[in-house]
């Protein structure tokens, strides 16, 4: 089974903390996505996700609907939470969010690992198509989340 890796690193000027609490914050994620119709459906729905909680995502990606639910299985506040697939398109995903204070502000560093289902055929649309669009979104959710992290109060 082939494993994708996407790494991305964000600086953004604020505070760890305020970066921490935004990039688990529903609200903010359904803003940022709804460009793909993505709203959170079950688990939790709205405000900031905690340790040990759920939320399932419905969104439009590909010309198809996709449902996803995830799971937060680790969580160190302001440095750290990780989401995990429990049922949703991949053989399985871990992404893995880090939050470390530099001068200036915060680094935010997102580590995505997932494997496609469906053996070779899933390989092959994961390498032509799936990873470029993951790494896309992504990288608009690191945006939003600087972006509304550096607003003015």
């Amino acid at each position: 089974m082939a494993v994708v890796h996407i790494h991305l690193e964000t600086r953004i000027r604020a505070p760890i903390e305020r970066v921490f609490d935004l990039a688990r914050d529903i609200d903010l994620h359904q803003r940022s996505m709804a460009h793909t119709d993505e709203r959170a459906v079950g688990g939790r729905t709205t405000g900031r996700i905690g340790a040990g909680e759920t939320v399932t995502w419905s969104a439009r990606h590909l010309g198809l609907r996709w449902s996803l639910t995830s799971r937060i299985t680790g969580f160190d506040p302001p440095r750290l939470f990780v989401d995990e697939q429990q049922a949703g398109p991949f053989a399985w995903f871990r992404h893995e969010h880090r939050f470390e204070a530099v001068p200036g502000g915060t680094l935010m560093v997102d580590d995505w690992r997932h494997a496609a289902p469906f053996g070779v055929l899933g390989r092959v649309v994961d390498r032509v198509v799936l990873g470029r669009l993951l790494t896309r979104l992504l990288a608009q959710r690191s945006a939003a989340i600087a972006r509304e992290a550096e607003r003015p109060a």
